[in-house]
């Protein structure tokens, strides 16, 4: 019986992205090994390294190897070459918001968990923390973002904020869905007692909420939201919010898991689905095999249990999480005995394919 076969789409990006994408993809050579899938790869550029190469941040062959493909796996974007000139006219950050356009991604899901073995690496209290798992619904594509945005003049300026009724609504019903699967609570997040905006999520979400009777929803507004997650993150079991209060209270809650290397995300919406680490390209770590590679890791378990591989997906994180218990892991959380990115990738996989049960 022949393998099923998944076409994967890579692109290692800018700085560290190259090297943590390889520890990722060690890691689906593992679970091919293991469970008789094939996994074929077709890389493509993006970001600073396509405008190097090509001049634009997105080539149009890019576009079209992840179209084509079962999934994406994305590295990191940004160079601080274009970061520190005010005339560059192609950026890296613009081929992350047209892959976002290409694919229709207009939904970010980002898991939000603690590590035991990392508990006392947050700047937060471990009882706090210890058993605090949840997970991030962000809309990716509309809001304030996007909106109509200009200046009058040197002194005025203004962005505008808008979204539709059928935006709410496809992202709202990935959140229901998913809290059916976990806990059956959805918080939504949002300004209702300021932005018109705001009370149209409010008044849709409402409304959806009887097709889901199984799952209790509540409200905060942004500012008590972003408070509630440091004082008790163990309340939260999905959190859906608008594109903006969705990238802060993202990286807010970042900090919960102990180290920015740690934490995976999911792109979902019309086309081909992406998996990336939340963090950048962190390129003072170029080249030094010293990054953490387990956010990528992590994204690559996301992407298995999207493709319906969940035996896999399981074996990952719990590779993961032997790793950490047994401090085989690179200096941001192993500062007294760092491992390097590719011995880390290397430990993993070895895991995957030699110690986990199937």
């Amino acid at each position: 019986m022949s393998k099923v076969t998944k076409n994967i789409t890579v692109l290692p990006g800018d700085g560290i992205g190259p090297e943590i994408v390889a520890q990722a993809q060690k890691v689906l050579q593992a679970v091919s090994e293991k469970y008789g899938v094939n996994f074929e790869f077709t890389e493509g550029l993006i970001g600073a390294a396509a405008i190097d190469a090509t001049g634009d941040a997105l080539p149009a062959d890019t576009v079209t190897a992840c179209q084509q493909a079962d999934a994406v796996l994305l590295g990191a974007v940004g160079d601080p070459k274009f970061d520190n000139d005010p005339n560059a006219k192609v950026r890296p950050e613009q081929g992350l918001l047209a892959i976002r356009k290409a694919l229709g991604l207009f939904t970010n899901i980002r898991p939000i968990r603690t590590f035991n073995a990392l508990l006392d690496q947050a700047p937060i209290k471990p009882e706090r923390l210890e058993g605090a798992d949840f997970v991030i619904y962000r809309e990716l594509t509309g809001g304030i973002y996007f909106g109509a945005k200009g200046k009058e003049g040197e002194d005025k300026a203004y962005d505008h904020c808008v979204y539709e009724r059928s935006e709410i609504e496809r992202i709202a019903h990935l959140a229901f869905k998913a809290a059916t699967q976990r806990r059956n609570k959805l918080t939504l997040v949002d300004k209702a007692n300021v932005l018109e905006t705001s009370r149209l999520w409010r008044k849709v979400v409402q409304e959806m909420s009887a097709d889901y009777p199984s799952v209790e929803v509540d409200y905060l507004f942004v500012d008590n939201a972003a408070m509630q997650v440091i004082l008790n993150p163990k309340q939260f079991d999905v959190v859906l919010t608008e594109n903006m209060f969705g990238d802060i209270i993202s990286d807010e809650a970042s900090i919960i898991s102990g180290s920015l290397g740690m934490l995976p995300s999911a792109s979902v919406g019309t086309g081909s689905s992406l998996f990336e680490p939340i963090h950048g390209s962190y390129p003072q770590a170029a080249g030094k095999n010293i990054a953490n590679p387990m956010a990528t890791i992590l994204s690559v378990a996301m992407m298995l249990d999207h493709l319906e591989l969940f035996d896999a997906a399981e074996d990952v994180r719990k590779a993961v999480d032997f790793a950490l218990d047994e401090g085989f892991a690179t200096e941001d959380v192993n500062k007294a005995a760092p491992q390097s990115t590719t011995a880390v990738g290397d430990f993993i996989a070895a895991q995957i394919k030699d110690t986990v049960s199937a």
